[in-house]
């Protein structure tokens, strides 16, 4: 039985790098549950989750961010959300899009996703949220967000992503490491070089979180010659919060002409999450309600 989900973060060095480690195992199978994704779509929306959650863990507070993958491939786009609490939800444009392995034997999560761009949206609780753009460089999603990192935030990064599929479509194993250099460090030639070292001779991180071993003795096992001070951890999920408050606030956003007509219609309105999929309906009469509702705020 493999490990549970969770992220770790750490130091490495004499304090020269922070890192950041996860098993999101659960959090791709519960989202392989909810959209049936393919083995790529699958994939893709893994390492997105996981990157994610990582995101979610640099934010303070309450804040939330979101990150938008927008790619001309047949997979369509890739959408998620986290929190700075290690919550996190998505979904992929597609999640029925099937491909060939690419000539490396391996998903053609990069093929999927094709060329476009990438967007982290931070909501700091300002007035305007913070937004970052970068063009995707692979579409392999792990690459994307080290140039992200370093091109958009000054922060050079390695980034590592995998998720690994059985062959019954099932993701078996999910994980990430992400390593980024802190300001005193950028001129330590000697330091970067034995991570540089550590980095290359890294397993691929599928294989990494395919056993039981806890994510400390992962990372561990990964960085031998560089002293590693962990912090703490956080427990990682997929969670949707989603209700039906959420819906008939945004039906009544529509405003009363255009719910008028859906009344006129005389069917049930089905609305659905697209995070989830969980489906909630407004009969005839809670439209009316809420048209009632709109027009006495409106006297």
């Amino acid at each position: 039985m493999q490990g549970r989900d969770y992220l770790v973060r750490a130091m490495l060095g004499d304090n020269q790098a922070r890192l950041f480690a996860l098993r999101t195992t659960e959090v791709v199978r519960t989202a392989q549950s909810y959209h049936q994704t393919t083995p790529v779509a699958t994939a893709a929306l893994g390492r997105t989750l996981t990157m994610g959650l990582v995101l979610g863990a640099m934010l303070k507070g309450d804040e939330t961010i979101s990150i938008q993958v927008k790619g001309d491939g047949p997979l369509g786009g890739i959408v998620v959300s986290a929190s700075s609490h290690g919550k996190v939800k998505g979904y992929v444009a597609n999640p029925h899009v099937d491909l060939p392995l690419n000539e490396d034997g391996k998903l053609a999560v990069g093929t999927a996703v094709g060329h476009g761009n990438l967007y982290v949206i931070r909501d700091l609780g300002l007035k305007e949220a913070y937004q970052g753009t970068v063009p995707l460089q692979t579409g392999e999603i792990g690459e994307d967000f080290a140039y992200y990192f370093t091109h958009s935030e000054q922060t050079p990064s390695a980034v590592g992503l995998g998720v690994l599929i059985g062959v019954d479509g099932v993701a078996m194993s999910s994980g990430g490491i992400v390593v980024q250099l802190l300001p005193d460090a950028v001129s330590d030639e000697q330091f970067i070089a034995k991570l540089e070292e550590e980095l290359i001779a890294m397993s691929t991180v599928s294989s990494l979180f395919s056993d039981d071993r806890t994510v400390e003795e992962i990372v561990e096992s990964v960085f031998q010659t560089l002293p590693v001070r962990f912090i703490d951890t956080e427990e990682v999920r997929f969670e949707c919060d989603c209700s039906w408050d959420r819906f008939e606030q945004a039906l009544i956003t529509l405003g009363a002409e255009e719910l008028q007509e859906l009344v006129d219609d005389g069917e049930t309105v089905e609305t659905i999450c697209h995070f989830c999929n969980k489906r909630y309906n407004f009969t005839i009469d809670q439209l009316n309600v809420i048209l009632g509702e709109l027009g006495s705020t409106r006297e």
